[in-house]
């Protein structure tokens, strides 16, 4: 009885656990996509320079993964050679350059609630380009959940009041070179057994994005904040929220490492609702009701497109757990009959004497 208890109180704190990880990361999330849209908004805080607010999060981010990783040591780092870096970590590094530059734009010309049923396209491109770049196999019927995620955000785009159409383009721009990086990370990293953490991943993505973001930065920012020589660097400001985003890639290894990708990408669904609900109620932002319909429709197809990935995760897991029962018989009925035949020979031998 106690023992049965004890299970219980060990399943218990593990689910309580999971959903404390879950609501960390949709706080963290949360805070984050807040922070930048009132940064950047001209009707708030009135600081429309994705460029700049994107390289103090990145040398603010490589900074602290540089003291957890080299000085702290509360990190190891991944063993790599200068021919992997620059194969495989600089592509990725100027992927995600481009998509955090493009996504936080984004924020200066749409409302909250427009950008996340726009992200709902993820889904979309991930498997997309996956197919094109032969990582994913081509299957008619996920190709038919796509087009129906694509309707649901076609549909909201149409209901938007505010449509701005260089800001959907900026946002489509972000998901597709997000959607190419998480692409490319399991082409180029995960395929050669290499997997990093968010601190490993800041530590030699980060500088790469810093480095590639400084050149537009030369040429498109630079010059417009030379001028306005009366601009205040508020500190407090700009480190809360580079501090925001360093704590949301911690929580992402947090989440994915306690529970699975696959419950963050549930979690996101929720994050996405809450957002949406929060810009329509303190933002004050006007959210239609063909906006709701569309992006309902296009939730309904990116949870069932989670379903469909965790029946096809237990699928696989049953198959290598039921592959590793039949090598272990395997294993077992070898060693009897050799066993069998060591015996047969020994009274052969007897009887030969």
């Amino acid at each position: 009885m106690g023992k049965g208890g004890n299970l219980s109180e060990g399943v218990l704190k593990k689910i309580i656990l999971s959903y404390t990880y879950v609501a960390i990361w949709i706080f963290l999330s949360f805070m984050v996509i807040i922070y930048n849209k009132y940064i950047l908004d001209r009707k708030l805080y009135n600081w429309p320079y994705p460029i700049s607010l994107t390289m103090i999060h990145m040398a603010f981010c490589s900074s602290l993964a540089f003291l957890l990783v080299r000085v702290f040591k509360a990190v190891d780092p991944v063993t790599m050679s200068w021919d992997l870096y620059l194969k495989s970590v600089v592509p990725i590094g100027l992927l995600y350059s481009l998509s955090l530059w493009l996504s936080n734009s984004a924020y200066i010309f749409l409302s909250v609630s427009f950008i996340q049923m726009l992200k709902a396209l993820m889904p979309v491109a991930v498997y997309t380009i996956g197919v094109l770049l032969k990582k994913d196999a081509y299957k008619s019927e996920t190709m038919t959940n796509m087009i129906s995620i694509s309707i649901g955000v076609g549909i909201a785009a149409y209901g938007e009041a505010k449509f701005d159409s260089w800001g959907v383009l900026l946002q489509l721009g972000a998901v597709v070179f997000e959607a190419t990086r998480l692409v490319m990370i399991q082409i180029l990293l995960t395929s050669k057994g290499i997997t990093l953490n968010p601190i490993t991943s800041l530590y030699y993505v980060a500088p790469c994005c810093l480095a590639f973001l400084f050149i537009p930065w030369i040429f498109v920012e630079f010059p417009i904040l030379k001028e306005n020589s009366s601009f205040h660097f508020d500190y407090v400001i700009f480190g809360s929220n580079s501090l925001c985003a360093f704590a949301l890639n911690l929580a992402v290894f947090l989440l994915v490492g306690k529970t699975s990708a696959l419950t963050m990408n549930v979690a996101g669904v929720v994050k996405d609702w809450l957002l949406i609900a929060f810009s329509w109620s303190v933002i004050k932002d006007t959210v239609t009701p063909i906006n709701l319909f569309g992006y309902g429709l296009a939730f309904l197809g990116v949870g069932y497109y989670n379903h469909a990935k965790l029946k096809a995760m237990k699928a696989k897991e049953a198959q290598k757990t039921t592959q590793q029962a039949d090598e272990e018989a395997g294993r077992l009925l070898a060693e009897r009959d050799g066993e069998a035949n060591g015996v047969g020979v020994g009274r052969k031998n007897e009887s030969q004497n």
